[in-house]
C-alpha cells in the first residue's frame, strides 16, 4: 500500500498522507514518497494547485518517534534523516504553484514544519497545532525555527517554540498560523472554496507572486536552515553527554553503596 496517494480533481492535485493506522506519522518511507508526489505535481503543467491532506482521524502526528529513537545512537543519521524531511517542506515552498495544507485534528512537530512550507493552511475547529520539540531537548530543525517567525512574527514564534505548548485552531487563526478555520464537517467544502479562489486567477501570476513574497519574507532561509541542524547536533550531543554523566554518577553511587555494605 502506498504511504502517499495522489488524486486529481481537475487542475487540483490532492496529495494525501496515507498511513492512518500510525496517525500519518512521518517515517523515512512516507517522506520519500511524499517528496516524489510533490515533485510530480510541481512538474505537471496541468496541475495549477496542490492540496496536501491526511487520510484517517488526523492530518499527522509528526515524526515517527519509533523510527527516530532507533537512530538515537547514531549521530551520522541525523542530517540524512533531517534532509529527507526538509525536502518535503522545501518542495511545497519552491514549486511555482500554490500549495494548500488541509489540517484536521492534529498537526504537530515535523508535520507542522511541512505545513509551514505550504502557502496557505486551512484547519478544522478541532485541530491542535504546535512545535513541542524543546520538551525533548531538541529544536524544530526541518524549517520550523526558520519559517514560523515569518508566518506569525518573531515574538509569537518564540513563545510557541520556547514554551512547546500546543494551541487550538482558533488561536492559530488569530495569530496567522492558519488562514481559515471551519467546522470539521465543512473542511473539504471550505478547502475547495479556497482552491476555487486561487484557480480564478492567472496561474502564472499566482505562482510568480508566491516566489517574490517568499524571497522577501525569508531572504536568509538557506543560512538559517543550516543553522537549525547545526544547533540540533549540539543539542543531541549535549543530551548524550548528560546521559553519560548521569550513568557515571549512578555507577559511582552503586560502588559507594557496595563498599559501605
Amino acid at each position: 500500500m502506498s504511504l502517499v496517494t495522489a488524486e486529481d480533481r481537475g487542475a487540483v492535485r490532492h496529495v494525501v498522507l496515507n498511513r492512518p493506522e500510525k496517525r500519518n506519522a512521518m517515517n523515512q518511507a512516507l517522506l520519500l514518497e511524499l517528496a516524489d508526489a510533490l515533485r510530480a505535481a510541481s512538474d505537471d503543467a496541468s496541475v495549477h494547485c496542490v492540496v496536501l491532506r491526511g487520510e484517517g482521524p488526523v492530518f499527522s502526528a509528526g515524526v515517527d518517534l519509533g523510527e527516530l529513537m532507533s537512530f538515537a545512537g547514531d549521530p551520522n543519521v541525523l542530517r540524512p534523516f533531517r534532509n529527507v524531511f526538509l525536502d518535503c517542506a522545501n518542495l511545497c515552498e519552491s514549486m511555482p504553484k500554490p500549495v494548500v495544507c488541509q489540517i484536521h485534528h492534529t498537526c504537530v512537530g515535523g508535520a507542522l514544519e511541512v505545513a509551514l512550507g505550504c502557502d496557505l493552511r486551512i484547519a478544522s475547529e478541532d485541530s491542535r497545532l504546535g512545535l513541542p520539540e524543546v520538551k525533548f531537548g531538541i529544536i524544530p530543525d526541518v524549517g520550523g525555527s526558520s519559517r514560523l517567525p515569518a508566518v506569525v512574527g518573531l515574538g509569537r514564534a518564540k513563545e510557541l517554540i520556547m514554551t512547546a505548548r500546543l494551541i487550538d485552531a482558533s488561536e492559530a487563526h488569530r495569530i496567522g498560523l492558519v488562514n481559515r478555520v471551519v467546522p470539521a464537517q465543512e473542511l473539504d467544502t471550505a478547502t475547495q472554496a479556497l482552491v476555487d479562489e486561487l484557480l480564478a486567477n492567472s496561474p502564472v501570476a499566482v505562482g510568480r507572486s508566491k516566489r517574490v513574497m517568499d524571497a522577501s519574507a525569508r531572504p536568509a532561509l538557506t543560512t538559517t536552515l543550516e543553522m537549525e541542524v547545526a544547533v540540533q547536533e549540539y543539542c543531541v550531543a549535549a543530551m548524550r553527554e548528560s546521559a553519560r554523566e548521569a550513568g557515571e554518577r549512578a555507577e559511582e553511587a552503586e560502588t559507594e553503596t557496595v563498599a559501605a555494605g
